[in-house]
């Protein structure tokens, strides 16, 4: 018998199913429903609140994407934040660069990243690394006490439901405004362009009345509602689209490359009418 997972209701209207050739793990944290399921097409994908998180086929490009934009944009990254994240694969990627001293993941919820290292040690590997330190704390609580502190913040949230709706508000852009140094970037993943027409907009103004450049960028995943998904950066001093790469000396990547980089800010039209708004 074929059993298959489907994705509903994220999208109204749409849903996405993947075949399930077994349940590695399932349980109830304190803050939500986490599993691991073993898939035929993408090995092994993460679930939480039974929405597709990350997998082991396409999770490259997510991860490469929401770090390496903003790690090659700032000159000098040392100290870097990952709010979220808790499956590893920002802090894998972060770690690759050699000006980076210590990398900060925060997770709210200790589970996601005990079950990633355990079921997901593709995606979760960087976590032990000595440069890393990880807290199981809430997000907003934390930029808040860590003022001036941070070169770079990626907030690597779940969709905007249960305990990440906070994290796409303008009070919490505001706060992670104040813990970057003055010439500080901040990233945020911000959901699809085709089914997210009323957040992006909303996302695009509350940035922008925090950071002097504000720019949207993309990248195409798979097993995201829409495959197309968005990344907005703000920055204080630094322009994303201005990087020079004559002297780049690379490092391993599947999607990355410093092409991919200055292509990702060229938008389709519909996508600038969206943050034009």
């Amino acid at each position: 018998m074929e059993l298959w997972y489907t994705e509903r209701n994220i999208v109204p209207g749409l849903a996405l199913s993947v075949e399930v050739s077994k349940t590695l793990h399932s349980e109830q944290t304190e803050y939500q429903h986490l599993a691991i399921v073993e898939t035929p097409l993408c090995g092994r994908m993460l679930l939480l609140d039974n929405i597709i998180m990350t997998n082991i086929k396409d999770e490259f490009v997510y991860h490469e994407m929401i770090s390496h934009v903003a790690l090659n944009t700032h000159p000098n990254p040392k100290k870097v934040l990952v709010i979220g994240g808790g499956d590893g694969g920002a802090i894998r990627e972060i770690i690759k660069h050699p000006s980076v001293e210590k990398a900060v993941l925060v997770e709210i919820d200790r589970r996601v990243v005990e079950t990633s290292i355990e079921y997901l040690p593709e995606i979760a590997c960087g976590l032990k690394d000595p440069k890393v330190e990880v807290h199981y704390k809430d997000g907003i609580k934390y930029v808040q006490d860590h003022k001036n502190e941070f070169d770079i913040i990626l907030v690597d949230s779940t969709d905007p439901i249960g305990p990440a709706v906070g994290l796409f508000e303008g009070d919490f852009y505001k706060s992670c405004h104040e813990a970057l140094k003055e010439d500080g970037i901040f990233v945020a993943q911000t959901e699809s362009p085709y089914y997210n027409e009323e957040l992006i907009p909303k996302v695009q103004k509350d940035i922008r009345a925090n950071y002097p450049i504000t720019k949207l960028y993309l990248a195409f995943i798979p097993t995201y509602p829409g495959g197309c998904w968005s990344f907005t950066m703000g920055s204080k001093k630094h322009d994303p689209e201005a990087v020079d790469f004559s002297n780049w000396a690379g490092y391993k990547t599947r999607y990355y490359n410093p092409e991919i980089h200055k292509a990702a800010f060229v938008l389709p039209n519909f996508v600038r009418e969206l943050i034009s708004k």
